[in-house]
């Protein structure tokens, strides 16, 4: 049979578990890397030696260990001569060298919408940062449950989304109800190894992936309608999610500054009012591979922010996200999403552009200025 021309009614799903499900949920619930796996993290597809400075402060190590993210960036840029890499996983802290980062989801009361922050540390401010762990240790968990609201919006199922997800894209009965079984294997597998699993895959994407892993066997059309699908449920579930266990963005704020930390506000185009509500941040994301098309605008305006700021004011900096989520180099190349993958720690192509970096150079503004009063301000 040609799996690419394979169609949800000539598909059926038997409901009992085999152990090609088993393999498969094992495999895209491991965290464990495989030879190639490694030597596919460490060896990048383009190097940079022109650049001569790494400014990363929006990233996501995920499950891959930092000395092979080490390894990555010190073959990409084989001639850098100063670095600030800081982490952040989301709502978890992590380190690298002499920096701990995260990016922490919180609420904006005064819009009434989830907002992103990223929290930015030298390595000893944590050490008492007992109130801030639990806060996101509790966010963490929130966040983590929409999986199981996304996996039970279809397998309970609840109707409205099922008909609403179907009617956007296309989805027939035969499809829903291929989708509705695999995805209550999933939920089966869960509980059953609940214990033994690591809990840094218990995320959304964990059904995306896990679709991903059946295009051998049922070909690119239909799991990419499946995916469609997929995708159509989880943006009502998101759009749904109860924002009342969130912090506050200004709690958020109030106890990063108290522990000596930096706060820098990511993805400025998805959430333009936290632009208006004037929070005590350090600095504002004004590219990155989500955020572009106000690049020149973000960097004119807080510029005049910078230069009409009130005596005694501290500077807000200008950076640049790669947003690179690690775990997307870990993928075959045929289930990568090549946009994903082609994000880097430390690259950041706005920077060098040659219109952009006009405009950061009448601000006398560039990588190496960033790197070291942002490194001034952490240690302050």
């Amino acid at each position: 049979m040609n799996t690419n021309n394979v169609c949800a009614e000539d598909v059926t799903v038997d409901p009992e578990i085999s152990d090609e499900d088993r393999e498969i949920f094992f495999m895209v619930m491991s965290t464990e890397l495989a030879d190639w796996q490694i030597q596919q993290i460490v060896t990048p597809s383009n190097i940079y030696p022109e650049q001569e400075q790494i400014l990363a402060a929006h990233w996501h190590p995920e499950f891959v260990p930092m000395n092979l993210i080490s390894q990555r960036i010190g073959a990409m840029f084989p001639n850098c001569k100063d670095e600030m890499l800081i982490p952040t996983q989301h709502n978890e802290m992590m380190s690298y060298g002499d920096y701990t980062g995260v990016e922490v989801d919180c609420y904006a009361s005064g819009f009434n919408q989830k907002v992103q922050l990223l929290l930015h540390f030298e390595n000893e401010k944590i050490e008492k940062a007992h109130v801030l762990k639990s806060m996101l240790a509790h966010t963490f968990k929130y966040r983590s449950s929409q999986l199981f609201e996304f996996m039970d919006s279809i397998t309970k199922p609840i109707e409205k989304r099922v008909r609403e997800a179907a009617r956007k894209t296309g989805a027939d009965k035969n499809l829903v109800e291929m989708v509705r079984i695999y995805v209550t294997k999933i939920q089966t597998m869960l509980d059953e190894n609940w214990s033994d699993i690591s809990k840094a895959s218990v995320k959304n994407k964990l059904l995306k992936n896990y679709f991903d892993a059946m295009r051998p066997k049922y070909g690119n059309t239909l799991i990419n309608r499946a995916q469609a699908y997929l995708k159509a449920i989880k943006a009502q579930v998101k759009a749904d999610f109860s924002l009342k266990f969130f912090y506050r963005a200004t709690e958020v704020i109030e106890e990063t500054h108290a522990l000596g930390g930096c706060v820098v506000i990511p993805h400025p185009e998805e959430f333009w009012p936290i632009l208006l509500a004037k929070y005590d941040v350090d600095g504002i994301e004004a590219w990155n591979p989500q955020s572009q098309r106000y690049t020149d605008f973000l960097i004119s305006v807080i510029n005049e922010q910078n230069i009409n700021r009130a005596s005694g004011s501290k500077e807000v900096f200008i950076f640049m996200g790669d947003d690179c989520h690690m775990s997307e180099k870990t993928k075959t190349l045929s289930t990568q999403d090549p946009v994903k993958a082609a994000r880097e720690i430390g690259l950041q192509p706005a920077w060098d552009d040659l219109n952009i970096r006009k405009k950061l150079i009448m601000a006398g503004i560039d990588r190496h200025s960033i790197i070291r009063e942002y490194k001034a301000r952490l240690a302050g």
